[in-house]
Formats: structure tokens, sequence, C-alpha cells
């Protein structure tokens, strides 16, 4: 007896290898081993030799199509719960309706808000495993991403259809006074009942948006507009025009839009600045597009007849998503063809200092910085998200991560990270959103993948990502595709959150692998924020504590950064200097911080070494 085993290597196609029984059992037994635990004992220390094979074959190959009863494959994770979403935004006649379609996240205190194409609900997460419906806003307009800060939600809106009093009758007119496309602001101090307090309309719509905060400046809250629609006509939207910057010095193309906002009065908001980021950009370098089997041509569809005259191509005239890093004064532009490197030091006047382009790239989509400011990770979407890119056929190129090291504003690529496992014809997927997990120390991020679901990765060494644990669904329809998929993953506060496009909300933990310990993890649960919204990256910061030291060691232990005596002679000096108090732990603490400054220069993981003797020593001075 012999069974099939999906192998996906960069640079090529999938490929099948066989295996023997005896040979799949065994390394189903070694995954079945993979589990660590980790604690203050020293025997639990991670071992090097330990398996970190994923299960094979593959669980997530040949799952159960359904909406509400798919099959699912999961590991390392814990579904904590899924919840449907509310009856308004719900369609129980047609799964994966795009009016209907969930859409991006963000989450103040213990809410988190989902955009949809519809309008937006809130959450109550205080209890993960039965999330409580708090407020659920009719508004069409797409696709409704949202943003917190402090009091305050911010939704995009770029669709035609939208109305500014949120009516369902569309707009039927051309050009409408009645039209709605920007950003919406709404106060929710009483989330029960939010209030909406401004419309900054603006020529192109907001497809996406990215709220920034000035260090010098506390009084506003700024917000990046990246509009992807066609412009609006003057007569509609004064100030409003388009084409080339050679055709029109003036044109709304070629430029973001950054509002104020005053904090303590929010209807006053308003566009300060409209800086172009893509002057002299010239255009990206083309690629090879695959035959879609679904229809036309990398997702664009298809059509007969006599193409027109080529145009000129242009670099891109918007960005589809920008994340901005304000500890550090960078954000990361994913701007069509290009991801741009962007300098927001005076943050009503961003300013392009880098620009990176690539021919397996197709349509540059988000962007993420590792903690320390030092790698960068952009997501190609391509197809739009529509498309199936995650198939037996694709390239591990397209459609995945590309990630670069930066270095002295300069972005240097070193691999491509792409889901590794074929997904079906019938299943939208490609890189989408994702955010980093704290565990200190490492990189280490969860994103999702549409019908691809999500899965966790390790990027610490960007020339070497690996996947570390992941969940999927079988797809809606096993005739058809029909959209459906994690639109956004992200960690918050000692969980991951996902927005399903047609199937509610789900919520996981991480479980101890051999690849990530529970102290990892439970360092990771350590960082807490008030609010978060992916595309404003907090800089992460660990109180010392117990658990993070350990979970320094444990990663010294795993990689071979110290030898193994040493590793666990280090174990059960933390363990005997937690069971002391007063003078006595922080002369046990400091001492053993002075033994570590020795270890690190010996050590083959020097600079690691060096982090944990600062937490034990930061330990001993409390």
């Amino acid at each position: 007896m012999t069974f099939d085993r999906l192998t996906y290597q960069p640079g090529t196609r999938f490929g099948v290898a066989r295996l023997s029984s005896l040979s799949l059992l065994g390394l189903m037994a070694a995954a079945g081993c993979a589990t660590a635990p980790s604690s203050g004992d020293p025997m639990s220390l991670p071992s090097p030799t330990m398996s970190m094979m994923a299960p094979s074959p593959d669980p997530r190959v040949g799952l159960r199509a359904g909406w509400w009863n798919a099959g699912e494959a999961i590991w390392n994770l814990r579904l904590v719960s899924t919840t449907r979403p509310s009856e308004k935004f719900t369609n129980a006649s047609t799964p994966g309706d795009g009016r209907l379609t969930n859409s991006d996240l963000a989450f103040t205190s213990n809410i988190a808000f989902q955009g949809n194409y519809s309008g937006w609900q809130a959450w109550d997460m205080s209890n993960p495993s039965r999330p409580v419906m708090r407020a659920s806003y009719v508004c069409p307009g797409s696709q409704s991403d949202v943003s917190v800060y402090k009091n305050l939600l911010f939704v995009s809106h770029e669709a035609t259809s939208g109305r500014v009093d949120c009516g369902l009758q569309g707009v039927q007119d051309t050009i409408s006074r009645d039209r709605a496309r920007g950003i919406r602001i709404y106060d929710i101090s009483n989330i029960a009942q939010p209030r909406e307090v401004k419309i900054v309309q603006t020529c192109r719509g907001s497809h996406t948006h990215t709220v920034v905060t000035d260090p010098n400046d506390r009084d506003n809250v700024y917000i990046y507009v990246s509009g992807s629609a066609g412009v609006r006509h003057h007569d509609e939207l004064e100030g409003c025009s388009g084409g080339t910057l050679e055709e029109n010095p003036n044109t709304a193309q070629f430029r973001l839009e950054v509002i104020r906002v005053p904090v303590a009065n929010p209807a006053a908001a308003a566009i300060v600045s409209s800086p172009r980021v893509f002057n002299e950009l010239m255009a990206p370098p083309r690629r090879t597009e695959p035959v879609d089997t679904t229809g036309g041509r990398g997702g664009r569809g298809g059509g007969g007849g006599m193409a027109p005259p080529p145009r000129p191509r242009t670099g891109p005239n918007q960005c589809h998503d920008i994340t901005v890093y304000p500890e550090i004064g960078l954000a990361g532009g994913a701007c069509g063809g290009y991801g741009l490197l962007l300098d927001i030091r005076d943050v009503s006047n961003p300013k392009r200092i880098g620009a990176v382009a690539d021919s397996n790239m197709s349509f540059w989509h988000s962007a993420t910085f590792n903690n320390d400011g030092t790698s960068m990770l952009f997501s190609d979407e391509w197809g739009g998200g529509s498309a199936p890119r995650c198939r037996s056929t694709d390239k591990y190129e397209w459609g995945a991560d590309a990630l670069f090291a930066l270095r002295n504003n300069q972005l240097e690529f070193k691999s491509y990270f792409k889901l590794p496992v074929p997904q079906t014809r019938f299943e939208n997927c490609v890189a989408h959103n994702g955010s980093l997990i704290p565990v200190p120390g490492r990189d280490i991020m969860v994103q999702s993948w549409y019908q691809g679901g999500i899965n966790v990765f390790d990027w610490t060494d960007p020339a070497n990502p690996k996947e570390i644990a992941y969940f999927d669904r079988g797809p809606m329809d096993s005739t058809k595709l029909v959209m459906a998929g994690h639109w956004s993953a992200y960690w918050y506060n000692g969980y991951i959150v996902g927005s399903e496009i047609s199937r509610g909300l789900d919520i996981w933990e991480l479980r101890p692998s051999a690849m990530l310990s529970q102290n990892e993890i439970d360092a990771a649960k350590t960082v807490r924020l008030e609010y978060f919204n992916a595309q404003t990256q907090p800089k992460f910061v660990w109180p010392a504590s117990f658990v993070v030291a350990r979970a320094y060691l444990d990663q010294l232990a795993r990689g071979n950064g110290i030898a193994r005596d040493r590793a666990m002679a280090v174990a059960s000096a933390l363990t005997s200097a937690e069971r002391m108090s007063g003078a006595g732990r922080n002369t046990a603490l400091m001492q053993l911080a002075s033994q570590l400054d020795g270890d690190a220069s010996g050590a083959a993981d020097a600079m690691r070494v060096r982090k944990l003797a600062g937490v034990v020593r930061e330990l001993g001075g409390m």
C-alpha cells in the first residue's frame, strides 16, 4: 500500500512523491510527538532533535465542501469558536453574495469590529468561546475596511452605489450629491448606539485606509486614504479631475489623500494634503500570466475581437494598502506593481524613499514589517482575491509573499513564501491580510489565504520562512467557485481572530509544538494592546518576566544556541530564583545575568543569550 504526499518547492510547481506505508507511519508518529511541553522544568526544554514535520499526507487536501458543514483541518492551533454573521449580514439563499462579503477587522478593548460590504458589525470577545454581537450597522458602500482610534471608528467606502444616508436603494444617477465615497467617521463611545459624525468625501473613494499617529501631535490622528476607483466628476465633488500628470498636474490620480481628524472634534476632519508618492516611477516589469481555466487570463477575464492599440505603460497611480510603523518613521506601500518604502516622520507629507518591483508579483497588496524594522514582507493578491492561485499547477511565486531584508532604507529580496499545500480550482486562494504574533526573539506571523484558510509561519530568517501552524476548511461548493474564505487573520491579545467572508468570525489559540513552546506562547500573551489596526504596526515591548526569559531559553535550546547542559543549568537557576523572594531573588538573578554575559562570548547564538541576560537582569532589579 502506498500514499501520495504533495510537496511544494520554491520556483517549481507542485510535485508528487511516493511514500511507503511504513515511511508514512513513521512520519505520523514523529509529528504526533512534536508537542513540546515547556515550563520551569529543565527537562521540558525543546530539543533540536524533536521532529518539526507537519502531518503527512497533508489533511488540507481533499476537504469536504460545504457552507456550514465543510471539512476542517487544523495543526498546532485550537479553534476556540466560530460565530455566524448576524441575520442582517447573512444571505441564506445565496452563499458568497458579494453584497454581504465580510471584510477586514479592527480591535479596541474586547471589541472586534468586522467590516462588511454592506456595513459593519461589532463583536464582544470578552468570552472568546462565545462572542456576543454589540452592534450591527447596515450602510452599503464596500469594502468597508475598518480602523479604530480611541472612541472613533473609521470605515472605507468606494462603491458608486453608496449613499450619504446609508440607504439600500443605491445611487442611479451618474452624477449625484447623494453618493458617499471616502471615509465615514463614527463615535463609538456607546458601542450599542454608534453615531456617525462625518463623511470625508474623496475623489476616488477609499478602497482601504491607514490610521497614522504623530508622536508630536497628540490632538489629531491622521488617515492615509488609498482610493483605487475611477475619479469622480467635478460636479459631484469639487476639485476632482483625472488624467495623467502630463495631461493634468491636478489629477486625482497618482497621489494619496491625507485626512487630519481632530480627536476632540472629529466632525472637523478634512483632507490636509495629497502627496504624490508615485512621481517618476516607471512601468513595473511584466510577467508571463498563466492561462486561467476559470475564464480569461490571470483572473482578469477574457474576450474576443481586436484589441485596442496599447497605451504607453505608466507606473502605479494608487496604493492598494499602506502599512505604517510610526515607531521607526517608515511605511510600506503596496502599490499596484510596486512595493514602496515611505518616510512618514512628517506624517502629513509622506515621501517615497525606496521602491521595488518583481515580475513574479502581479498585484502588490499589503505590507508587514518585523518588530525590529530589519525585515519586510509584501503580499501579492494575484487575481484580486477572486481566483484560484494555489492549485497544483500554479508556481510557488504566484500569489505569494515576497520577503526582504531592510537595511539603511534599502530593500534586499530574500525569498518567497506561499501556502505550502495545493487547493482546488473551486477555491479562491492567494496571499492576503495578516499580522505579527509577538513572540520575543522571533518574527512569527499569521496570515489569511482566503479559501486556503490561515497559517502561521516563522520568517525570522527571511531567506528561509517555515510554516508552523494552520487551519483550513473545504470549499464552499464542490462544483463551482463561490467566494468565501478568510479575508484576514490577526493576533490580538492572546488570540488569533479571523474574518471569514461568508461564514462569520473565527477565533483560535496557538498550541505548543516542537516549533513553538508554551513559554513562547505565554510570552506573546504578555503583550497587551489597547487597540489594534493591522495597518498601523505597534512596537512590541515585552515586560520583564520569567516566562519571557524562558521563551528565550527555549529558543536557545531548540537552535543549539548554547550547550544543552548549560541550557538545563540556566533553566534550573531560573526555577530556583523564581521560588525565592526579596533580596535573595534579586541577588540570584543578578548573578545569573552576569554568568549569561560570560556565556555570550562563546555561544553559537550570542545575541539571544544577551537578550536573555537582559531580561534576567531587569527581573533582578525589580
